[in-house]
């Protein structure tokens, strides 16, 4: 039996083929049904070169395996499915649209996975359908994509393999954004960039930073209190500090030195951020090295401490007190005592207080990061099982009033711990910028490394404290300086390969689970599953979203003070984008050494330089700059308070994939900038319109002054016709006088066609311009004569006239043969050629 074709034009999803294979006998579940033919080069595993060039290809981007006739499990969508040395592709059947949910950069993959799926069905067609071939993949980006390969093609191993290949490099100069190379988005030097922040905070904004600069030494500039040191220029004091960096001016390089060794890393404390005027500083460092009796110290380093206590302004002798902020919980920080590291004793160090934030490790964060995912992907309208969550079945089901299991679902919510996680950093900041605006008190911040949760809460207070941050360039300048130049290691954090050549995320391995989908309920029930995948716990790695989670705790704040903020939360969803990408090189390795050894500036792209470029073209109405922004109002300090610091779910980014009409409804940003461009397009209609109104009243204007003018000349040519009239009549009278008629007649003079009347108006208007008038003057005839009395005046008094009616100069024209007249045709020259005879005049 011919099984049926599907209707051209409609892509058909997987539940279709699913329900229609059920139906028929002796037929499988895909192949039975014609999708786009494939090409021979497809199962090979390599491109075939028809979509080499697609406009939707980036530069330097090239494709390396297409799969056609995949269905997107999450949407029910087909399409073609390309493997490009960047990113999967996944274009719509027929159109070639992109469908952004199937897209996904490499570099943002955290794991995949192929997965079997046995379809259940009746007892005489299990050893019809034949399992579905699925592919897995989970996105740092908190989605999770499911594509589905007919059976018995080698596409899903083709797409597999190219994966294994490209996602997990094994060097960094294997990724991308080598290939494609700063491009038009070249990379200032950052040095130079980290300097400058440096002499904003001295109050020096006057001097720019230069590479004359750094090659000589000649940087190291300072104000009363603060000094830049570069003791760590060639990176020999600490590898993931920067090469310069603030310290007390009462410290010398040689002190610093020494003290260093206390600290874990070498990461000694510096200053961060000082406040202008008042001398307050934010410090960062890593955990002392106290031992596992708590009772080793360092007096160079405790002297270093104590230089931040800086004297108040205004008083005499009194100096400020110092925090020493430790932003893990207080058993961990004892429980490191054991391998050497361990806290301060505030008796150790002067007028200091020791405070605990509690903040969990990498570990916990990771895990809080994968249970938030699986929650929106379980509970979302685009899972990746392919239905909504209205649609279950069982305990999980949203639908028919089920109030305890809607419960359930938001306890799973509260039990991944991800908002507790953000709550604590939120708290954290809020307390350190309190301290430093209220009681002008400085704080010292540290972790066990000091480059995690460290840079979280000191980058988050400088934030809330320094209004400059909150504008593109001072954001910019916060993430440099304190995530890139301090060291965070986002080689180790995202995933990527570092300098050795090894990348922290795991090898792929094959392997068979029972069941890839054990938190749907849908997943379990539609047949069995084994996976083969590409990625196993990340319990032995260092791969956490420590960075995401920051950039989370800035869109809690940009919720409570929406008019505090340049940049709207959109920029912070592209942003995060770009980097997890790696499309761009300003986040690869794990160092400032380590770029500057790779050459990172140099052969790679600028992130900041691509985000400036795209709002280049839209000023303030891009999507990345916020409506709301007002700067004159929130000129200060943010101090939320502690009832203020509930956060929820960031919509812009959390429920983008899995909810997204939601997330967009929730971005009131998007809402008011559409007005803000119809209030523009609306303005500019307005000009427009005024623009035409002057042009008609200038129109208008000049045709009332040529109305008047046209007027003016009516008026002459009324006054000439009065004028020519009453010198007719009287013409007229004199002729009659005489014994003659008047006959006036025109004749029009002959035209070019093309040139008529019909065709040019004016010249109608100049109708008497073109005919030739002619005048007839003849002798009356008796009848009118003796009828006319002027007539017979003149009979009577005419000189040339007989008594006997007999006129005596016949040759003059004026007499009359029988009812004949004989007269003159001509304008009034024909008078001349009268024979005038000396007895027509009467002597006197």
């Amino acid at each position: 039996m011919t099984p049926p074709r599907p209707p051209s034009g409609r892509a058909r999803s997987l539940r279709d083929y699913s329900s229609e294979s059920e139906k028929m006998d002796g037929t499988g579940s895909w192949d039975t049904l014609e999708w786009t033919k494939l090409d021979s080069a497809s199962g090979s595993g390599s491109g075939s070169g028809s979509f080499s060039n697609l406009s939707c290809l980036l530069e330097s981007e090239r494709v390396i395996v297409e799969g056609y006739g995949v269905v997107l499990i999450n949407t029910d969508e087909a399409g073609t499915l390309l493997v490009t040395n960047f990113r999967i592709l996944f274009l719509s059947e027929g159109t070639r649209k992109v469908i952004p949910l199937g897209t996904i950069p490499l570099a943002t993959i955290e794991k995949f996975n192929k997965m079997v799926l046995k379809v259940q069905s009746s007892p005489r067609q299990s050893d019809k359908n034949p399992p579905r071939r699925l592919l897995q993949v989970t996105g740092k980006d908190m989605r999770i994509i499911v594509y589905g390969f007919r059976p018995r093609t080698k596409q899903r191993r083709n797409v597999f393999d190219a994966l294994l290949k490209c996602s997990k490099p094994e060097r960094v100069w294997d990724l991308y954004t080598f290939a494609c190379g700063p491009s038009k988005f070249g990379n200032t030097n950052p040095k130079e960039r980290l300097l400058n922040e440096y002499f904003r905070l001295l109050g020096r904004s006057s001097i720019r930073a230069s590479m004359d600069m750094i090659e000589d030494g000649s940087f190291t500039l300072s104000n009363k209190l603060w000094r830049i040191s570069d003791l760590n220029s060639n990176y020999n004091l600490c590898q993931t500090y920067p090469f310069a960096f603030m310290v007390p001016k009462s410290i010398s390089d040689e002190e610093l030195l020494q003290a260093c060794s206390f600290r874990a890393r070498c990461r000694l404390p510096v200053i961060t951020w000082c406040q202008p005027g008042s001398g307050a500083v934010i410090a960062r460092s890593s955990q002392p090295l106290v031992g596992l009796m708590m009772n080793m110290r360092s007096n160079l380093d405790e002297k270093l401490v104590a230089a931040f206590c800086s004297q108040l302004p205004g008083a005499k002798g009194e100096r400020r007190k110092l925090y020493i902020a430790d932003a893990r919980p207080r058993k961990n920080a004892l429980a490191n005592g054991a391998m050497g590291g361990g806290s301060e004793s505030s008796s150790n160090y002067f007028q200091s207080e020791i405070v605990f934030f509690g903040i969990d490790n990498i570990h916990a964060m990771r895990e809080s990061f994968s249970r938030v995912r699986d929650y929106l992907d379980m509970h979302g309208t685009t899972s990746s099982d392919g239905r909504s969550s209205f649609l279950r079945h069982g305990g999980w089901t949203w639908g028919g009033g089920n109030l305890s299991s809607m419960s359930a679902s938001v306890s799973l919510l509260g039990d991944s711990g991800w908002l507790i996680h953000i709550q604590s950093v939120l708290a954290g900041a809020a307390w350190i910028a309190a301290r430093v605006a209220m009681e002008s008190a400085s704080v010292l911040v540290h972790c066990s490394d000091g480059w995690d949760r460290t840079t979280q809460l000191v980058s988050l207070a400088c934030l809330l404290l320094d209004p400059y941050y909150r504008t593109f360039a001072g954001f910019q300048a916060l993430v440099e300086k304190d995530w890139l130049a301090f060291g965070h290691p986002f080689s180790d954090r995202v995933g990527m390969p570092n300098i050795s050549g090894s990348g922290n995320f795991d090898l792929p391995r094959q392997s068979s689970s029972a069941g890839s989908f054990p938190s749907s309920p849908v997943r379990q029930s539609s047949g069995s599953a084994a996976s083969q995948s590409s990625s196993s716990s990340h319990g032995h790695n260092n791969y956490s979203p420590i960075f995401m989670q920051w950039i989370d705790s800035v869109s809690q704040l940009m919720r409570m003070y929406p008019c505090a903020f340049e940049f709207s939360p959109t920029f912070l969803v592209d942003f995060m984008d770009c980097l997890l990408s790696c499309r761009f090189g300003n986040f690869l390795c794990n160092s400032e050494k380590e770029r500057e050894q790779c050459g990172i500036a140099d052969a790679c792209g600028c992130l900041w330089a691509y985000l400036t470029d795209l709002r280049s073209f839209s000023a303030t109405s891009h999507v990345h700059c916020n409506p709301f922004y007002d700067p004159l109002k929130y000129d200060g300090p943010l101090l939320p308070p502690a009832a203020s610091l509930a956060p929820t779910l960031w919509p812009q980014f959390h429920l983008r994939w899995a909810c997204p009409e939601e997330a967009k409804a929730a971005d009131i940003g998007v809402q008011c900038r559409a007005m803000t461009v119809k209030y523009s397009e609306m303005q500019k209609e307005k000009e427009a319109a005024e623009r035409r109104v002057d042009e008609i009243s200038f129109a208008m204007e000049s045709l009332s002054a040529e109305l008047l003018r046209e007027r003016h000349l009516s008026w002459v040519a009324r006054e000439s016709a009065n004028r020519a009239t009453k010198e007719y009549a009287a013409l007229t009278r004199a002729v009659q006088s005489l014994g003659c008629k008047i006959n006036f007649t025109t004749s029009d003079v002959e035209e070019d066609p093309r040139s008529s009347l019909e065709n040019n108006p004016r010249r109608r208007n100049r109708h008497g311009n073109n005919s030739d008038v002619s005048v007839s003057i003849s002798l009356m005839s008796e009848e009118n004569t003796s009828g006319n009395p002027i007539g017979r005046v003149c009979e009577a008094l005419c000189p040339l006239r007989t008594r006997e009616g007999v006129c005596r100069w016949p040759e003059v024209g004026c007499a009359h043969v029988g009812s004949q007249f004989v007269g003159l045709k001509a304008n009034f020259d024909a008078f001349d050629r009268l024979a005038i005879y000396d007895s027509y005049f009467q002597p006197e």
